[in-house]
């Protein structure tokens, strides 16, 4: 199974490909009038996975540390070294560490569910899930900024550039901030959402296709054709594994760059 609307469809003269269609999905219950569909508990999901992992690793901390301690210690400095404190700077950086790391979790937890039997379905395909997610984000950096530099300061030092002759501020200052202060988020989601989407349709494609051609097509053309086809899903698969934790990582560290330059003294 790849999703619950993926299928085979045979209209008689051909395959009907897999589209955006194939990422909508009912709702599953309603609680208050609210349609609760799979994306949305998938983002639930993956919130309590975080937090119950992290819980455990730390509710017994000890000189000698249990596995459990041992790989939440491990995840921990891999957000706290590798992206907090090489990025944002080891004089600021520590206040921001539990966000990046929840933050990186929790979309690589969402990304993983596309690899997960019977879940097959990453969350970050869904363009909503992806843009509200890199608005929160858009949130904490500007918000850090401002708390450091003032609204006016801060908008000056994101929007102004320095060495450059003020006969050029008409033309560059609105070009900084539009890509300082409007563009980010949506880049930051896109890429997100873009790669998410792409690759599990690409698995639809080569799942569906395989069993379109091993079956409809017939003869040994469609059988041998399908096989490849089933082939090519399997190494995709292994593929979207090594893109689901790219894209958490290149999100969260991007998320660490707009923190580092919001706080910086100069633009």
């Amino acid at each position: 199974m790849i999703t619950a609307a993926s299928t085979v469809t045979a209209q008689g003269d051909g395959f009907t490909a897999p589209g955006p269609a194939n990422f909508q999905y009912p709702e599953l219950f309603s609680v208050g009038g609210v349609d609760v569909t799979k994306p949305m508990v998938q983002l639930l999901l993956a919130a309590v996975l975080v937090f119950g992992f992290f819980w455990l690793a730390t509710r017994r901390v000890a000189m000698v540390p249990s596995r459990m301690q041992f790989a939440g210690e491990g995840a921990y400095d891999f957000v706290r070294n590798s992206v907090g404190r090489d990025i944002i700077g080891s004089r600021e950086f520590q206040r921001f560490v539990p966000y990046l790391l929840a933050l990186f979790f929790f979309v690589l937890v969402n990304n993983i569910f596309a690899s997960i039997p019977f879940v097959q379905f990453p969350t970050f395909s869904r363009a909503s899930m992806a843009y509200a997610l890199a608005g929160l984000s858009w949130l904490v950096y500007n918000g850090a900024g401002m708390a450091k530099h003032g609204p006016l300061g801060y908008l000056k030092l994101q929007s102004v550039p320095t060495g450059v002759p003020k006969v050029m501020y008409p033309l560059l200052v609105p070009l900084e901030f539009f890509s300082n202060i409007l563009v980010r988020p949506v880049t930051l989601a896109l890429r997100l959402f873009a790669n998410m989407f792409a690759g599990h349709l690409l698995l639809i494609l080569f799942a569906t296709g395989g069993l379109y051609l091993a079956t409809e097509y017939g003869g040994a053309i469609g059988i041998v054709s399908g096989v490849l086809a089933w082939v090519m899903a399997i190494l995709v698969s292994f593929l979207e594994i090594l893109v689901q934790f790219l894209q958490a990582y290149v999100f969260v560290l991007l998320n660490a760059m707009y923190i580092q330059g919001a706080l910086a003294d100069e633009h």
